[in-house]
């Protein structure tokens, strides 16, 4: 990934549009990051894997409602401890 100030992303527009279908460019500004130029499949993967990660955030929401309602009262006991320790027993 390539880095250019926000005066240089000015004047270099359009070889960074050509730059971008390789790799990302980062833009800087007062020497922090201000943006990133990427390319439209790179935008589509980031696009692809924020939506899958927020439907698996989903699913997991949902597993871990029908886990607390169907656990055993002793399950609510179990210290994170309990748990990897019965994690590295049953191995």
């Amino acid at each position: 990934m390539i880095t250019v100030t926000s005066v240089e992303a000015q004047n270099r527009f359009g070889q960074l549009l050509d730059t971008v279908q390789r790799e990302p460019v980062t833009i800087t500004r007062h020497g922090r990051t201000a943006a990133f130029i990427v390319s439209p499949q790179d935008m589509a993967e980031l696009t692809n894997a924020r939506s899958k990660r927020s439907s698996a955030v989903a699913d997991f929401d949902a597993w871990s409602r029908h886990a607390a309602i169907n656990a055993l009262p002793a399950a609510s006991k179990l210290t994170d401890e309990d748990v990897l320790r019965m994690v590295k027993e049953s191995r």
